[in-house]
């Protein structure tokens, strides 16, 4: 046996290897994901062998059903349910004031409250921040007056120029008596032995959202948290698209702009970041950690700011960011503007921007003109022809890279978070975005989109058909691996 196994080991390790494609293939059918999806998969096992087996190893398996990542300890807890009891105000009451809500919006609410237990918070003061070198003069201040407690949730966290001063100020807080929780994914961020060492000497408590072996080789290894929170004494928050990386910073020696977009919330909803973190918090650290009325003191804020938290990942029944934003998007009257710097989107998304553009919404796209990954530009422009057919505005940022998240609609509606519009955003990355119910920011959120516009350029419907044959194979096979990137 060992003899005929010596002699033909290729042979038995491909027929192993196509009964283990097998195995699998039944598995993705009977689990009924997206088509596009399935397809993809399968396509990978049968083509590739050996190396379709270790794709779909990492990235095949559909975790939201199986339910892995347990939620239920912190959204059962007698103090969370109390508090969303109160928070969740029903939408019909604010419409005698002067924010009110249109009643798109009103089932866009009920939409959330029924997915993910997401109350509508009323009382908040909302301040729209753009780009790294703002946000972090911002926070530092906040940080610097905590009192209590200083909870951090970050997808990248590195211990570079300004990830040294923000571990530094959290080091500071902590000697002082703040009670410092950090979890950082293993993936994405990069912090050293002697950085860890400082942060436990200085009485942090920090974890890495699920560890991996090789994190620099894991490259987007699947189910990843990319999300970017930090809650200050349960009355301040932060959540958006800039990571603690001087990539995110304008410093003069950068060799690209970055231009984002961050919020800072002050009011009702940092309660619900509070919610999504300590549910996070339970995961990484393993343990539940004893709730008490400090993570959520007494609202001060009076100004009337609907605000909702959309999350969504493997430990959500269903994709709730995803589900608003095509909502959003199917219900406008008047315009749509997204901004994304990765648009890899699922079918949903695509047509519902095409079914709005030509039913006369004006819908516009802002992307980066240049990526930051090979791949992931020419699965973009893979999808961008079908939306001119549907005269859809696409513009390319040219003043640097735009890694901003924002969509806002009809002069009523905003939502700025950590979702990107692309497949690991909408069903596998652990996101988090803010739903605004407010027509002041939505106009000012329209004039920071009409005023990145100055700073990018349109693409010609018919110079883009006349792209070249090699471009449009590019497109084609990196559109292949979409639903993996």
């Amino acid at each position: 046996m060992l003899d005929f196994i010596s002699q033909y080991w290729w042979t038995v390790a491909i027929v192993l290897n196509y009964i283990l494609v097998i195995i699998a293939v039944a598995t993705i059918l009977f689990k009924s994901i997206n088509p596009t999806k399935t397809l993809t998969y399968i396509i990978v096992l049968l083509v590739f062998p050996f190396f379709g087996l270790i794709v779909y190893y990492f990235f095949g398996q559909e975790y939201r059903k199986d339910k892995i990542f347990n939620r239920k300890d912190v959204l059962n807890n007698s103090l969370i349910k109390s508090i969303n009891q109160k928070l969740n105000l029903d939408p019909e009451t604010l419409t005698s004031y002067e924010a009110n809500i249109e009643e798109d919006q009103i089932r866009l609410i009920h939409l959330l409250q029924k997915n993910d237990k997401s109350p509508l918070t009323k009382y908040n003061d909302i301040e729209i921040i753009l780009n790294g070198e703002n946000k972090f003069e911002i926070l530092f201040k906040d940080i610097q007056n905590a009192k209590e407690h200083i909870h951090i949730e970050y997808y990248i966290l590195k211990d570079d120029k300004i990830g040294t001063k923000f571990i530094d100020l959290l080091c500071q807080k902590a000697k002082e008596g703040v009670i410092v929780r950090l979890s950082f994914d293993d993936v994405g961020s990069k912090i050293s032995s002697k950085m860890k060492k400082k942060m436990t000497e200085s009485g942090i408590k920090f974890h890495a959202f699920m560890p991996v072996l090789f994190p620099r080789f894991a490259g987007k290894m699947n189910y990843r948290n990319h999300r970017k929170i930090v809650i200050i004494d349960g009355e301040i928050g932060f959540v958006g698209g800039i990571n603690v990386s001087d990539t995110y910073v304008n410093y003069p020696e950068n060799k690209a702009y970055w231009r984002d977009t961050h919020l800072k919330i002050v009011g009702e909803a940092v309660f619900t970041l509070q919610t999504q973190f300590l549910t996070n918090w339970n995961f990484v650290a393993d343990t539940t950690l004893e709730l008490d009325r400090s993570f959520f003191p007494q609202n001060k804020v009076q100004t009337i700011q609907p605000v909702q938290i959309a999350a969504s990942g493997p430990d959500t029944d269903w994709a709730n960011i995803m589900e608003a934003i095509f909502f959003s998007i199917v219900t406008a009257e008047d315009y749509v503007y997204i901004t994304t710097p990765y648009f890899i989107p699922n079918d949903q998304i695509i047509t519902a921007m095409q079914v709005a553009s030509k039913s006369g919404v004006d819908v516009r796209l802002l992307i980066p003109h240049k990526s930051d990954s090979w791949t992931a530009k020419h699965a973009t422009n893979s999808y961008l022809e079908q939306l001119l057919e549907a005269n859809i505005k696409i513009y390319r940022y040219e003043k640097g890279f735009i890694h901003a998240k924002t969509m806002v609609v009809d002069d009523v509606f905003t939502t700025i978070g950590t979702c990107n519009m692309d497949y690991r955003s909408f069903n596998i990355n652990f996101e988090i975005n803010a739903l605004i119910y407010n027509k002041d920011k939505a106009k000012e959120a329209k004039a920071i989109f009409t005023n990145d516009l100055e700073s990018a350029a349109q693409i010609d419907f018919n110079q883009w058909t006349e792209r070249s044959n090699i471009k449009r194979i590019q497109e084609a096979y990196c559109r292949l691996w979409a639903p993996l990137l």
